[in-house]
């Protein structure tokens, strides 16, 4: 672990826990071996497969170790891994370099991206809950108008969220729910902020959870247009059975596609 920076010197959006948790030099390695038993971690790259139907110049936020990036390249796209993580970014360079393919990386943040041009890239991706993990409302906002900015009119958006009712099954999460509802009827800047477990010996970790309706209202406020909304579930195979039977409530999350309208 690296030497802690002040608060005051923490990127916009970041708190405390997410800037320990994205400098810790294990992080990397014991990724992988997470996303090797999350069934979202093959349904997410199968969405943006269909969605991203032909090469063209492709951006991943919060890139992580570069499971979208590495495929894209080998199919011909021009592809582009932005994240705050050092480590992560190391080892999507040794992927790449391993497969062969071309993969440029930026260490930075997904809120201020004013080092790419606008109107840069055909596609953009934002997975495994990134923009949950940045703080505040306003600030994830400013980081989907990055997005917006950044696409070609026609440009395509691939984001995931997780569901906040999705805390209704379980007792820990009902508890939770109840004293977060309270922060929304007060309009809190934290209302609907997960305070996660320790992980990896890193405590503070935060996640916002998304309403469906609340994660589309950000995505039109930012200028998208949605074109699909995909509940994901806990499954093998990520798939939300009878999704029109309450599936606002049962999703684990959303697999949401946008556009950037012409």
């Amino acid at each position: 672990m690296q030497t802690p920076s002040p608060d005051w010197q923490l990127p916009r959006g970041v708190n405390r826990g997410l800037w320990d948790y994205v400098r810790d030099d294990d992080m990397p390695q014991a990724y992988d071996i997470g996303l090797a038993e999350s069934s979202l971690a093959r349904a997410d790259i199968h969405f943006a497969e269909r969605h991203f139907d032909r090469p063209g110049p492709l951006i991943d936020l919060g890139c992580g170790t570069g499971r979208l990036l590495v495929p894209f390249a080998a199919r011909g796209y021009w592809v582009v891994g932005v994240d705050l993580s050092a480590g992560m970014l190391q080892v999507v360079a040794d992927k790449a370099r391993a497969a062969n393919v071309c993969v440029n990386c930026i260490r930075g943040n997904i809120v201020e991206l004013e080092c790419l041009a606008e109107q840069s890239f055909d596609y953009a991706a934002c997975l495994f809950s990134t923009l949950g993990m940045i703080s505040g409302s306003s600030t994830r906002l400013r980081a989907l108008r990055e997005v917006y900015r950044l696409l070609r009119p026609s440009g395509k958006f691939v984001l995931h969220v997780h569901n906040y009712w999705f805390n209704l099954w379980n007792a820990p999460g009902r508890r939770w729910l109840a004293r977060d509802i309270w922060r929304w009827i007060g309009r809190s800047e934290q209302a609907g902020d997960c305070r996660m477990p320790v992980h990896q010996g890193i405590a503070g970790l935060s996640l916002h959870l998304f309403r469906r309706k609340e994660a589309i209202r950000l995505l039109k406020d930012a200028g998208f247009s949605i074109l699909e909304i995909l509940p994901v579930s806990l499954a093998s195979d990520s798939r939300l059975k009878w999704p029109r039977w309450f599936g606002s409530l049962r999703g684990y999350g959303y697999l949401i596609a946008a556009e950037r309208p012409r």
